[in-house]
């Protein structure tokens, strides 16, 4: 369930603390096959599951980095609303991005949320989230990154 601010300023209580934590998502093989033709990253270690039985060590299909990564997104609107006060928001950029542990297709994975900093600026807020996504029943993390998000008055 989402956490709901009136405005990006009053997302400072949480500075230094978790917000949230989001919904669970699946990762279908399905998914992980979309995001591949889209990026053309047809790597077998996503795609063949066959071959991954027999050659990866995960046992099965893995499930891209950057499409966890880009899960992100989906994970913070889970957990934050803002209502008013933004006119546009923007993804400004990434910092520290690893990703310790894989996702197996059909796995399901989560995303922590929490205030890092929030900067005010003339036309906007610019505010930097540490995103960690965990896949149930997992031991490390899947992703683990620094998100940083423009509000726009």
């Amino acid at each position: 369930m989402a956490v709901i601010f009136e405005v990006p300023g009053d997302l400072k209580e949480f500075l230094g603390k978790e917000i949230g934590i989001s919904e669970w998502l699946t990762v279908s093989q399905e998914r992980i096959l979309q995001f591949a033709e889209a990026t053309e990253d047809r790597q077998w270690i996503h795609l063949d599951r066959e071959r991954a039985e027999k050659e990866s060590p995960y046992g099965t299909t893995i499930a891209h980095g950057f499409l966890t990564l880009s899960l992100i997104s989906r994970f913070m609107k889970d957990v934050i609303q803002i209502r008013s006060g933004v006119g546009m928001a923007i993804n400004y950029g990434l910092n520290r991005v690893r990703f310790p542990a894989p996702v197996r297709a059909g796995s399901r994975i989560r995303g922590r949320v929490a205030l890092v900093v929030l900067k005010e600026m003339e036309a906007a807020y610019e505010v930097t989230f540490s995103v960690t996504v965990e896949a149930e029943g997992g031991e490390k993390p899947c992703c683990v990154a620094e998100t940083l998000v423009r509000y726009y008055r």
